[in-house]
């Protein structure tokens, strides 16, 4: 009887860290690149009360023993790197990974970290800067006479300037990639770090070598999908009242055995 006790309130836990990833999911749904998470789950040890294969009383061999199970637990919480939509801003400074790949931005520290989050802005120098003002990794200035910003699939970044018929190129755009995006940390503000786990970072010129591509005018919006969130937040709901009355059924039948002395 303990065992069901402990079970279900290991799937209660478990449900429990479910929704916060999925409430999380929710309330990014409309931020920029963000990638939606997913918690994954094993089950616990079990309980051997007689192996497979032990001889009976008749040397008969038993073809199966008994397990119970001891509950479960989340292992992981994944990031799920899907193509999000793409929204049209005609703002020529926002840009779109079509594919894989991240912007590499400087932070304020020295340390590199990696977005998709294209909505960039010019700062005080005319680089290009995130919204919180971290620095477009290689650095783009761009200058203040500049009539338009022009930037091209490939990275390729040009500027019209009065006077001059042909657009002057400023520099270039490059993506950054991982072989395990999912291990790469997120800290926050569209930002990851990356670990031992993503492996080290690739960089390479946007449609060459699996790098996605760019487009300009648009931004990339969250992959999260409302509805299917929703179900999900349904299915965690009705887990967690399942074993909710897991657990009273079981404190019933105890209590049931402590009334058979009066």
């Amino acid at each position: 009887m303990i065992r069901s006790l402990w079970s279900a309130a290991s799937g209660m836990h478990a449900q429990q860290i479910n929704l916060d990833v999925i409430s999380n999911n929710l309330a990014n749904v409309d931020t920029t690149g963000f990638k939606k998470s997913r918690a994954e789950f094993e089950d616990l040890m079990y309980q051997t009360l007689k192996a497979a294969g032990t001889p009976n009383a008749a040397g008969n061999q038993i073809p199966v023993g008994i397990q119970i199970g001891l509950g479960t637990k989340v292992t992981t919480v994944s990031k799920l790197f899907s193509q999000g939509n793409f929204i049209h801003t005609e703002n020529q400074l926002d840009v779109a990974i079509e594919g894989d790949g991240f912007f590499k931005v400087l932070l304020p520290n020295g340390d590199t970290a990696y977005t998709r989050d294209g909505a960039f802005k010019v700062d005080k120098d005319g680089r290009l800067v995130t919204h919180e003002g971290y620095v477009l990794l290689p650095e783009i200035t761009i200058p203040p006479d500049a009539i338009r910003v022009n930037i091209a699939e490939d990275g390729t970044v040009t500027v019209e300037l009065p006077g001059q018929p042909t657009p002057q190129e400023i520099g270039r755009i490059t993506l950054i990639k991982f072989i395990n995006p999912s291990g790469l940390k997120a800290i926050g503000k569209n930002l990851f770090l990356e670990t031992d786990a993503s492996g080290t970072p690739q960089e390479g010129i946007p449609g060459t070598e699996g790098f996605g591509t760019l487009a300009q005018g648009f931004l990339e919006s969250s992959n999260v999908n409302v509805v299917e969130e929703m179900v999900n937040m349904i299915i965690a709901h009705r887990a967690y009242d399942f074993n909710s009355k897991a657990i009273q059924t079981s404190d019933a039948m105890l209590q049931t055995a402590v009334n058979l002395k009066r």
